[in-house]
Parts: C-alpha cells; structure tokens; sequence
C-alpha cells in the first residue's frame, strides 16, 4: 500500500542548512504502509526489508576470497573473527537508521547539510570511488559465476554484466516490495547452496564451535593476523552506510518521537537479524573452504575458480560445484542492485542532482568493466583475486570518511534531538571506528609495501 508524501518532508531540522530538493529514492520515500494498530509482530513484518538489502553488501564476491584465504590455510580458527566483524557492521548500521529516523535524512543529505561544500564535496568524491570499487568486485564474481555455470568467457561474462541495468529498472516499475522480495529470495538460494556444500564436505563441528572462540593464534601467527584484517576491512562497506539510512525511510512511520522510537526499534531489529544471517552465510563459506580444502592438505586456495575446480574431487559429488558457482552468481545480481541503489542515493544526497539510473549505472559500470577486461585479458583469469583484492583496498581507503561523519552526526544532539546517540552506544561506535580505521591503514601498508 502506499500512503501521501507529508507536506513538509523535506524541511530540515532546526540547526541545519535549509536542504536543496527532495529525498532519495523519491518515487519509494514513504510508500510502504507501518500499521498503527496491531500486534508487535505485524509492526516487525512492515519494517522486514532494508536490513536484507544492506546484509548483501556483507557477503559480496568481494568477501569471498578472504574467507576462502582463511578457511583453506587456518581452518575455523577466523570464524570468531568474522563474527567480530559482524557485531561491529550491526551497531553500524543501527546508527544509520537512527540518523535517518531522527533527522529524515540520508547520510549524504546530512553531511551536506552539516558540513561546508569543501568537506562534503570530497566526501561525495570517496563516496563515489567507494562506489566503483564495489561495482568492480561484482563485475569479477558475476563473470566468474558466468563462466563456472555456463563456460562463458571472462572477457564476455564483464562486458554482460553491464545489462543487469534493465532489470533493476523492472524491478523499480514494480516497487520496492518487490525489490525486496527479490533480495531476499537470492539470499535463500545462496543459503541453500552452501547447506548443501557443507552437508556434503561433513565438517568437524566440534572444532567449529571452538573457532567462534578468540584465540592469542590471530595476534601472534603474522600470516592469520594479515587474513584476519583482510576479513575485517572487508566486511563494514561504506556504500552500505548511506544505502541503509535511505531505504529505512521508505517505511511510512509517524513523525512524533514516540512513532519514531517505535520505528527505531523495528529498524534495528530487521538490519540485525539480516547481518546475522549474513554471517551465516560467511561463515558457511569459511566452514565449506576449512573442511573441503583445509582438512585435505589444500592451504593455498584464493581464486574463485580453482575453488570451483578442487570440490567435485574432494567432496565427490558433480553438483557441489555448480551449486558454488550459482551461490557466487546470485551475490553478484544481489550486490547489483543495492550497490546501484547506493550510488543514486550518494549523487542526490550530496550534490543534489538527479539522472536517470540507467544512465549512471552504465558509467559506473563502464568504469568498473574496463579494468576487469584489461586484467582478464593482459594477465588471464588467475590474476582476478588480485583486482578483488585492490577492490577492498579502495573501499578500505574510503571507509573512514564514511563512518566518521556517522558517528559525528548521530551523536548531536542540535541535529538527532530525543533521538540522540546514548554516549555509551557513542563511545562504542569511536571504539569500532578506531579499530576499523587502525586495521585498514595495516592493509593498505602491508599491501603497498608487499
């Protein structure tokens, strides 16, 4: 059902500079219908959605590399580090939907609205390299889910990926529903898949259980340490921060700050529920890499394909590996659509101007598929784990200039109002961004000097 766009939803609170034009996602702001009345569990199902869109940025073809790294080499010894990893993107993301609930802005909004043009436009400028980045990474999986599934060349399977454009404009005719609904289907199929791979690959679960556990391994083994904050920095997407604080404003909640903690509350539930199954996810890719390769003899396995090629042998089965290949496929379709979501969401917050999705999303990906053609084709298919590597570097670079601004904004008072950031949730959040910023600037030197 959809409901009226409130007159006044576009007024910035008291404190901000008067804002230029409309809300992101115009043709969805405040279309979904949150009953007033009902049961609590009814409330929940209006604001199930958003937290499923941005748990498909936490396991993207871009995250899948590092935690085939680190179950073929170390076992289940990182799955305490992806769960880590995890807890940090959910009080993240939490602090996104309050910033959105409390302000009726997205974070780009804010940041324009917040910050002078000096700082906001170079802010836009990461947020869009962020973009590209990201683009980058799901050009590579998708062409490698192509290639695994039907043999098509790598070369051809980056210049494809550029067509994905139309169906996200179908399903934007449609509504957002369902381009929720078509997220969460995707996500059902990838789980499916690898509670297939690990029924097959029989993993030891005691040891599982054990690698949920922190070990003193991950600081004093060099090498673990190095997976171990590849797994990190690649885990908290900044896109994912400003597409988070946007769609949560496509549930049509009151404007009263009870509706508004009302609506907190729902918001939260959803994206943490979504991250912990995103979790599952990446930690059934680990599981599957520690029991299929690890318990083998098999260390050494980084590239997607030679993945692909190593299960048919090791768990005896011909389906296993299509059902790996379809898995990766289906992360990238769904890394597809929110990341073009992200990137419409990031232009109109901060430079207030609006072009046709198709439009952009055939530049950004132009951007993205030449330096996957050049690679495949100077230095074949072995080489793509190095650009999804570079990938996560750039995202990394950008990272910060994402949750800083987060956490600067959420915690004012003049801008959140009641709905402010409890400085315990504050002091947190500087924690985990510390953490983040210190272990990324480690990666980008350790990948510069290496």
């Amino acid at each position: 059902m959809t409901v009226a766009r409130t007159k006044d939803c576009d007024a910035a609170p008291e404190g901000w500079r008067r804002a230029r034009g409309g809300p992101s996602l115009v043709e969805v702001f405040r279309t979904i219908r949150v009953p007033t009345k009902g049961t609590p569990w009814r409330k929940f199902v209006a604001f199930l959605g958003p937290g499923y869109l941005v748990a498909v940025g936490y396991m993207d073809p871009g995250n899948w590399a590092t935690s085939l790294a680190g179950g073929s080499k170390f076992g289940y010894a990182l799955l305490f580090v992806a769960l880590l990893s995890n807890i940090m993107a959910i009080i993240l993301q939490s602090l996104c939907a309050r910033l959105a609930i409390a302000t009726g802005r997205d974070l780009a909004q804010a940041c324009r609205d917040a910050y002078p043009r000096w700082t906001a436009w170079p802010l836009w400028v990461l947020a869009e390299v962020a973009v590209i980045a990201t683009d980058l990474a799901e050009v590579i999986g998708t062409a490698i889910g192509l290639n695994l599934l039907f043999g098509i060349p790598l070369e051809i399977g980056v210049v494809i990926t550029a067509l994905d454009v139309f169906l996200i404009l179908w399903l934007q005719t449609k509504g957002f529903r369902w381009i929720e609904a078509f997220i969460i289907t995707l996500i059902g199929v990838i789980a499916l898949c690898f509670l297939v791979q690990i029924a097959m690959a029989n993993p030891d679960w005691s040891e599982v259980i054990k690698g949920f556990a922190p070990t003193t391994r991950i600081v004093t083994n060099p090498d673990m340490l190095y997976l171990a904050l590849g797994i990190i920095g690649a885990t908290v997407m900044p896109h994912n921060l400003y597409l988070h604080s946007s769609i949560v404003q496509t549930r049509a909640f009151g404007e009263g700050v009870p509706e508004k903690r009302e609506a907190l509350k729902y918001a939260t539930l959803d994206s943490t529920f979504a991250l912990m199954f995103a979790l599952t996810i990446n930690a059934s890719l680990l599981i599957l890499a520690a029991a299929a390769f690890n318990k083998t003899g098999n260390t050494g396995v980084e590239e997607l394909q030679q993945a692909h090629s190593l299960l048919t042998p090791l768990l005896g089965s011909a389906i296993a590996p299509s059902l790996f290949g379809i898995a990766l496929l289906c992360c990238g379709l769904n890394s597809t659509v929110t990341a073009t979501m992200a990137g419409q969401i990031i232009m109109e917050g901060f430079i207030d101007i609006r072009i046709a999705a198709w439009l952009r999303r055939l530049v950004t990906r132009s951007i993205a598929i030449v330096p996957a053609i050049v690679v495949t084709i100077l230095y074949g298919e072995g080489q793509t784990a190095k650009l999804l590597i570079l990938s996560q570097v750039i995202l990394s670079l950008q990272l910060p200039f994402a949750i800083v601004p987060l956490i600067h904004l959420s915690a004012s008072r003049r801008r959140m109002g009641e709905l402010v950031s409890p400085r315990w949730l504050t002091a947190i959040a500087v924690l985990i961004a510390v953490t983040l910023i210190v272990l990324n600037i480690k990666i980008i030197i350790d990948f510069a000097t290496g």
